[in-house]
């Protein structure tokens, strides 16, 4: 009697089916990112930079983070309520970001207004930033198909029916090669 042999090398079923699944998965599921903001972009944590000016235009998302690059053996980073970021008050910060790096990063993961500032005397030179995270905006709905236009409803169709074709051709496959 012939024994039939199933494992897990590149033609055997069980790696057709996983790798499948793997591709599928990269195809359907939609991108969720956050973004690292580099705190005064090229110019970094320090002196001579107006960080009002740098965020005035960016939005900051739940899951953003701040990474704040600077001089470890100068500045810091600390993390204060609004009265003391405007004051320039940094005799009782909330968190203390500074690790001793020069190259700190902070997780934005609450929907709220973040102040932040460098003790040591530079915040009166400007080392301070207020951020306002929100909440991601929802995805972009489809809009409404005109059944007159053949494009976007063959557009539509293209990017579910290929990936099912080639996954019922992938799993006939594996079935063909496993009986």
């Amino acid at each position: 009697m012939e024994r039939v042999k199933l494992g897990c090398g590149f033609g055997s079923p069980v790696l057709m089916v996983v790798v499948l699944a793997v591709v599928l998965m990269t195809v359907v599921v939609p991108e969720v990112s956050a973004t690292r903001w580099t705190v005064g972009a090229h110019m970094g944590w320090t002196t001579n930079v107006n960080y009002t000016i740098w965020a005035k235009d960016k939005h900051f998302y739940n899951g953003d983070w701040l990474f704040f690059v600077y001089d470890r053996n100068q500045m810091n980073v600390l993390e204060v309520n609004k009265t003391d970021y405007e004051s320039c008050n940094s005799d009782h910060p909330l968190h203390n970001w500074t690790r001793g790096a020069g190259r700190d990063v902070v997780p934005l993961n609450v929907t709220r207004n973040y102040y932040f500032i460098s003790g040591k005397g530079f915040c009166y030179g400007g080392m301070k930033v207020a951020v306002h995270v929100e909440n991601p905006p929802p995805p972009p709905t489809a809009a409404p198909l005109n059944e007159k236009s053949g494009s976007p409803s063959f557009n539509l169709r293209g990017q579910y029916v290929l990936p099912a074709i080639l996954a019922t051709g992938a799993l006939w496959d594996a079935f063909v090669h496993f009986w």
